[in-house]
């Protein structure tokens, strides 16, 4: 059933203590606001609009998209005031509008086309949900299984507070009658704010069905009004993630050291060791080992490779049985064929290695093209930038590049081809030779070395 679809995400967010406005702070890697536009995706919105209020261009230009429409509530004066100021904006060609919290970010999107099916363009629906603490939510007050009300906590007699059903703040309600209620609705409550709640007992008036739809669970309808609840639904969503990656065949030493902010897919027999954070798009083939503390972002690592603890790629490709690490960088642009060994303290950027080719320690490829079962020495670079532009390095097959030598970029090293320890290579070493850049080594008999001068 196609709706509209209103997100509401004027408020400041006092209690985060930050400049920046509530709904832009992240879960999992993304905003909290986007991972409501995320749900909104998969339902079959004709219409959907966003409220802004504080920090409103930083907001719509964070999330703007084609098709998405933005009304701004300039004071904030309640959620009823809110909606008030969407209401213009509402297609009342569909009989529902759904309303949701841009502050509620795992709501799920089974649960919010349940609301706009309950609601059905006749029918108030609201997401309910039991609470062991309902402190600070309003009360879903009944006669009998009838909803009447909804009360807001500041507002609610003691009796009412001792109420476990609450409301979630997202309702479905049918398009032309929301339009109705909200422009009649006033600020006498005890905050003189415009409560959207109010409507519950407009409805009832107007002999409109209330429905009350249950949450599958409290996780989906939490809000995140301080840091402390942002982290404690960081880590509800990350175990929620880990769960599922469990399921599915993957090794986890310890679900509870684990951060997903993005998408991860896995072959058979993955193993993924603690304190792991894998961002945006990664791809992880069949029997790959990944240890302790490594970052892994927007990369494809393809089957048996095996990451050593502290490594970190960002937008890299690494073939088959390859071995990567301790404390190895890949950066974007890296390219590794099979079988490559990239060892502790190498860094890698926007360069292709053959397959067999080997960095075992403490050396930098910045811009090259490296051949297959090349071996480049401990300490050695590829001085790529001359301050201005950036220059290739090409080096061959079965090459040998000696401990501490700087190849410096535009520069050919032959197949076969031995560079000594060392050398600045500035000029095309030819293939099958031995090619060596550096000083002669000289030692200067009677010298002494300097003394300090007595005081």
């Amino acid at each position: 059933m196609a709706s509209n679809v209103v997100i509401m995400a004027a408020g400041k967010g006092t209690r985060m203590k930050s400049a920046l406005p509530k709904v832009l702070h992240k879960l999992a890697g993304r905003s909290l606001l986007q991972h409501v536009l995320s749900t909104v995706e998969a339902l079959d919105s004709r219409r959907t609009v966003v409220i802004t209020g504080h920090g409103a261009e930083a907001v719509e230009a964070a999330v703007a998209a084609p098709g998405l429409q933005f009304v701004r509530q300039m004071p904030q004066l309640g959620t009823g005031h809110a909606i008030q100021q969407a209401s213009p904006a509402l297609d009342v060609a569909q009989q529902t509008t759904l309303i949701l919290n841009g502050d509620v970010p795992l709501i799920r999107a089974q649960t919010a086309q349940a609301l706009i099916e309950a609601c059905g363009g006749q029918r108030l629906a609201l997401l309910t949900i039991e609470l062991a603490d309902a402190s600070g939510y309003g009360r879903i007050v009944r006669e009998g299984e009838q909803v009447r009300a909804i009360v807001e906590h500041k507002d609610a007699s003691d009796a009412q507070r001792r109420i476990r059903e609450v409301y979630t703040g997202m309702m479905a309600a049918p398009t032309a009658l929301l339009q109705r209620w909200v422009a009649q609705l006033n600020n006498d409550n005890a905050q003189g704010e415009y409560y959207l709640t109010d409507i519950v007992a407009m409805a009832v008036a107007d002999g409109v069905p209330v429905v009350a739809t249950p949450a599958a669970g409290e996780t989906e309808v939490l809000g995140v009004n301080s840091p402390a609840q942002l982290a404690d639904l960081e880590r509800r969503f990350q175990r929620q993630q880990a769960e599922a990656l469990m399921e599915a065949g993957v090794r986890l030493m310890d679900p509870a050291r684990f951060d997903l902010r993005g998408q991860l897919s896995c072959g058979q027999d993955v193993d993924i060791d603690v304190g792991c954070v894998f961002e945006g798009e990664v791809q992880l083939g069949d029997g790959v080992r990944v240890g302790p503390h490594c970052v892994i972002r927007n990369a494809r690592i393809d089957a048996g490779v095996q990451i050593a603890a502290f490594t970190h790629i960002d937008g890299a490709q690494v073939g088959s049985q390859a071995q990567i690490g301790p404390f190895a960088r890949l950066r974007p642009g890296a390219q590794l064929a099979e079988e490559v060994h990239i060892g502790n303290f190498v860094e890698v950027k926007n360069s292709t290695l053959a397959r067999g080719a080997k960095a075992n320690h403490l050396a930098y490829l910045g811009d090259a093209t490296v051949g297959a079962r090349t071996n480049y020495g401990a300490g050695s670079i590829t001085a790529n930038y001359d301050g201005v532009n950036k220059h290739r390095t090409v080096i061959g097959e079965d090459v040998r590049i000696g401990s501490n030598c700087v190849l410096v970029a535009p520069v050919a090293i032959g197949d076969r081809a031995t560079i000594g320890g060392g050398s600045t290579i500035s000029k095309d070493a030819p293939a099958d030779q031995l090619t060596v850049g550096r000083a002669r080594q000289v030692s200067l008999s009677g010298w002494q070395r300097p003394v300090k001068k007595a005081k």
